[in-house]
């Protein structure tokens, strides 16, 4: 899924102007969809997101999770990507977990290098492509 927004911004000489922002799997904000941030722990030398995922009604035996190996966060607004370090409780692609029924909860941990201290919002970023993917955007930090 995909969905573009627009909002006025404005520039170095004080005139506003409309940008389009483009984001995948907006849904993923949605507190009702199956995963959901817990907790983030943010330090200088790392930042620790633990998610709740919830395996799918809509699947056999709850589906699938795994994540993508580069996988980021990223300060909003900013343009430098904070690779992913290590995962935790959850598979990297190719290797997927398999749910045994619908309903199951699972928890997972991502690591990743410590933010600067000005940061007050992140997006969580496991693919910017269509398809089902872990994102979330203008977290909290």
């Amino acid at each position: 899924m995909e969905i573009e927004t627009e909002k006025t911004v404005e520039t170095s000489t004080q005139e506003k102007k409309k940008i389009t922002e483009r984001f995948y799997n907006p849904q993923r904000n949605n507190p009702s969809q199956s995963v959901k941030i817990q907790s983030i722990e943010c330090t200088e030398e790392f930042t620790r997101i633990d998610f709740l995922y919830t395996s799918s009604e809509r699947y056999y035996k709850g589906g699938w999770i795994q994540m993508d190996k580069n996988s980021y966060i990223q300060p909003v607004g900013a343009s430098e990507k904070y690779l992913l370090i290590k995962a935790i409780g959850i598979p990297i692609t190719p290797l997927k977990h398999h749910f045994k029924r619908k309903g199951e909860r699972y928890t997972y941990t991502l690591i990743f290098p410590g933010l600067p201290k000005s940061t007050s919002k992140i997006n969580i970023i496991e693919k910017e492509a269509p398809g089902n993917y872990f994102n979330f955007y203008n977290v909290d930090y």
